[in-house]
């Protein structure tokens, strides 16, 4: 069998780096429509309204709903083809990007996307999330091919709320086993299922998950800071580039199952998605039985950034015995990617990681309450 890497066609990444976007655009079409969030909007429009302007690339700007719902996406279709747009510009986070990269899709024309927020792999990928009206899953989009360029000026990213940059470090923690645990498996290509990965998704995976470590909790301070640092650039990066191209051409298993799971439980709080994937990622690394140091490292990382080690931590409070039944039937209903790894799971298995899980989370956050008032 044969293997691929997929990517996306550019990637640019820096502070001040808005300021390029016409150069790339002129490249790709000669009219944009400019899609992005109020906030994504009034922190960037301006700036690539006039560097397309320069360029000599019409520019229409149009504020998307919040919803990368069907409903959406048919009507920016619509004013995109009104416009007479060949180029799609979307700005913001991963609901503006999963719509502008559909309405790409359909249209079939080229689109550029503007991150102002390194939560999530959706710049990168050539995949879409559609919701309903009411923002419910619906579906998971394959497209043609990943994003023409991808663009991230790190000064806008900086300008975000720290948790983002958290969330999706969590998000970005479970390239790596999650990649381990395919590879083991010799499960084929997320996007074409007919080919393997190449040994450099694979390097890409590791070096996401070795920054993360290395770098995550000075760029969490940098973040808090709203400042951009060498730390906060290679966190971006991982978040955003080699988390995204290690998940599409390696897979995910255990991690992302056991957050749709864990999205049953009744919780107190309202967590991000990578906040209840970083908690997954130690559930994985139980079933899976990886070594305690394994699990030691990765609890130090989270705590470190504040992401999850416990069910306390996602607002799971007191928990009884059962509530963890539906979770585990969840997060090993049929089509799941916790059956990529490469034994048999059950609901069973998932129920008895998640629990040692939490208790080795809670051990930890006794030991280190410890050590602090000693």
């Amino acid at each position: 069998m044969s293997r691929s890497l997929i990517a996306p066609g550019k990637y640019i990444q820096g502070p001040g780096s808005i300021q390029e976007i016409g150069t790339y655009a002129a490249k790709l079409g000669s009219g944009a429509l400019v899609v992005g969030g109020k906030t994504a909007l009034k922190l960037s429009g301006e700036a690539i309204s006039k560097c397309l302007g320069q360029h000599k690339v019409l520019c229409h700007q149009e504020i998307f709903t919040g919803i990368s719902s069907r409903e959406e996406i048919e009507r920016l279709k619509a004013l995109a083809l009104d416009q007479k747009s060949d180029l799609i510009i979307v700005v913001g986070g991963g609901m503006a990007i999963d719509a502008g990269k559909v309405v790409a899709h359909d249209l079939k024309v080229p689109v550029i996307v503007v991150p102002t927020i390194a939560t999530t792999n959706a710049p990168c990928s050539a995949m879409s999330v559609i919701y309903s009206e009411q923002g419910d899953l619906l579906e998971y989009l394959e497209l043609d091919r990943n994003p023409d360029c991808v663009l991230v000026d790190t000064a806008y990213i900086a300008q975000s709320p720290a948790q983002f940059l958290v969330a999706g470090m969590g998000d970005a923690l479970a390239t790596y086993w999650e990649a381990d645990t395919c590879t083991r498996n010799g499960v084929p290509h997320e996007v074409t299922g007919t080919t393997h990965p190449t040994r450099a998704a694979l390097a890409l995976a590791r070096l996401t998950y070795d920054t993360l470590i290395e770098f995550g909790l000075q760029a969490k301070l940098a973040a808090e800071r709203k400042v951009v640092t060498p730390a906060l650039e290679a966190i971006v990066e991982a978040n955003t580039l080699t988390s995204g191209i290690g998940f599409e051409n390696l897979g995910h298993a255990g991690a992302h199952s056991i957050h749709n799971g864990l999205l049953k439980a009744n919780s107190r709080e309202r967590k991000m998605h990578g906040e209840i994937v970083a908690f997954g990622v130690l559930t994985q690394l139980v079933l899976e039985g990886r070594a305690a140091s394994d699990i030691r490292e990765v609890q130090e990382f989270c705590s470190q950034v504040g992401l999850p080690i416990c069910l306390a931590d996602l607002g799971i409070i007191d928990p009884l015995p059962s509530d963890m039944s539906p979770v585990a039937e969840v997060a090993c209903a049929e089509g799941e990617s916790i059956h990529s790894t490469w034994f048999k799971v059950s609901p069973p298995d998932v129920e008895a990681a998640i629990w040692t899980a939490d208790s080795l989370g809670e051990q930890y956050k006794k030991e280190r309450t410890s050590l602090s008032h000693s």
